[in-house]
């Protein structure tokens, strides 16, 4: 994901403030004045921004998951150069193209924690209409990394391919739950571990056969 020099918005101070509090104490354990007394503003003054907690909810959940997307888009993208296959002349190779994707959900998995654990709690309180979105961009993402996978490992069937996907997103969404960010070993060597990590579970699945078992 690209990384901001500006400095944030106040609507977007008041959506990153949101999703702390959120995360730390549960959507209904927080209230519009202690939003708004996290950016320094009164509570009501957060309805010139947003009409409620439920439209700053869905703003994070929504825009995270486009957000995830739009970045892989352009990711391949750029390894696509001007746009045909990345088996043409100057291409990156899939394998770079793979580790360009993770290092981007890594960024987000260390740098948006608070976002996860929102999705993983409170998803289920979105509107219909928004939380459909929020799945079909989802299965967006995840159906471009299996593009991507399955050109690095040829041999891997879709299902297993999307399978080993939706593991890898499990393992490099653990990180709410790695301790506090004091406690881990600093973000570059987290970063590099998770990465290490996942390319190991991919390889791992490279490596089967459909219907093998995996290797020992």
């Amino acid at each position: 994901m690209a990384t901001r020099t500006d400095a944030p918005t106040r609507r977007e101070q008041i959506l990153k403030e949101a999703a702390r509090l959120f995360a730390e104490r549960g959507f209904h354990g927080v209230g519009v004045d202690e939003i708004g007394a996290a950016v320094g503003i009164s509570g009501p003054g957060l309805y010139r921004h947003f009409p409620g907690k439920d439209a700053m909810l869905a703003e994070l959940l929504v825009g995270i998951s486009d957000s995830l997307l739009t970045g892989a888009k352009r990711r391949l993208a750029e390894a696509d150069g001007s746009g045909g296959s990345r088996a043409g002349s100057g291409a990156t190779a899939p394998e770079a193209v793979l580790d360009s994707l993770i290092e981007g959900h890594i960024d987000f998995a260390l740098d948006d924690r608070p976002l996860i654990t929102l999705h993983d709690r409170e998803l289920d309180r979105l509107r219909d209409a928004d939380r459909k979105m929020v799945r079909q961009l989802q299965r967006q993402y995840v159906e471009l990394w299996v593009g991507v996978l399955r050109e690095v490992y040829p041999a891997v069937a879709e299902p297993a391919a999307r399978s080993a996907v939706h593991s890898v997103f499990g393992l490099l969404n653990s990180t709410p739950h790695l301790g506090r960010p004091g406690s881990l070993p600093g973000r570059a060597v987290t970063a590099e571990l998770l990465h290490r990590m996942a390319r190991g579970a991919f390889a791992a699945v490279g490596r089967c056969r459909e219907g093998s078992p995996l290797p020992e």
